[in-house]
């Protein structure tokens, strides 16, 4: 099973590298990625999970029903993604749930930061998919952390996939950066050790960003995005149903899993 997921955010990179950039611009971005990516998934008639953060909603709700229409699943990714505050877990649900009319059942922390178990479970979300099990200088050590889900009280944690015995990262950096066949193999092993496969990835990686330089953005962000990436996330997907692979949302992942 493929868990594939998009944390469907205002376009915020830019300020970490010190440009001064708004809000509308960032909409703009994520605006457009999104749609490039909804028009991959239904091309490929494939499922997919959009972690949107309350900002994204109320800004875009033309972008969220077409995401509802097409069968996918909504989730929650905090409510400002350059600022994340700890009542954001109950905000983020009452604003997606208002805007799209739809329960949630899930949250993912912006930039995968740690978030309260207690306030999650308290919010009546089923799962929490904040967590990548590897190391990245600068943004995770989680050497130490399960690798694969497990229950946290009431609500089961979902951690993004890494390699099985290097825990080496397949987010979205990897399939930017990796060759494709690399990627392919680690993925295939992931599914052939656990049964299954988490991935993320973001709407403004599919935005042409090389041809912005003003963004200052580094090359590993840039490598492989765009149009570039387009192509890369249509093979994958490709190759997966090729090898019977089937594409499903978190919640049902977690459905069956109680099953």
């Amino acid at each position: 099973m493929i868990l594939l997921s998009f944390d469907t955010e205002e376009f915020d990179v830019p300020r970490e590298h010190g440009v001064d950039f708004s809000l509308e611009e960032g909409m703009k971005v994520s605006v457009e990625g999104t749609n490039r990516i909804l028009d991959i998934l239904k091309a490929n008639n494939v499922c997919a999970t959009f972690f949107c953060t309350g900002n994204f909603a109320e800004l875009a709700p033309e972008v969220m029903e077409r995401i509802k229409n097409e069968g996918h699943e909504v989730a929650c990714h905090g409510v400002d993604h350059w600022q994340p505050k700890p009542e954001d877990v109950f905000r983020s649900k009452e604003i997606i749930e208002r805007v799209t009319g739809v329960k949630v059942a899930g949250y993912r922390q912006p930039r995968m930061f740690p978030v309260s178990d207690e306030d999650i479970e308290k919010a009546g979300y089923l799962y929490n998919s904040s967590l990548n099990p590897a190391f990245i200088p600068g943004r995770y050590m989680h050497l130490t952390t399960p690798r694969t889900w497990f229950m946290q009280g009431k609500v089961m944690q979902i951690p993004a996939s890494v390699s099985p015995h290097l825990r080496i990262p397949l987010f979205w950096l990897s399939m930017h950066n990796f060759p494709e066949w690399f990627y392919l193999r680690l993925v295939r092993q992931v599914l052939h050790h656990d049964g299954y496969f988490v991935t993320y990835f973001h709407p403004w990686e599919f935005y042409d960003l090389k041809s912005h330089p003003e963004f200052k953005m580094p090359f590993i962000i840039k490598n492989n995005s765009g149009h570039d990436l387009e192509q890369r996330l249509d093979r994958f997907i490709k190759a997966m149903k090729a090898d019977k692979q089937e594409f499903i949302t978190y919640v049902d992942f977690v459905n069956r899993q109680k099953k």
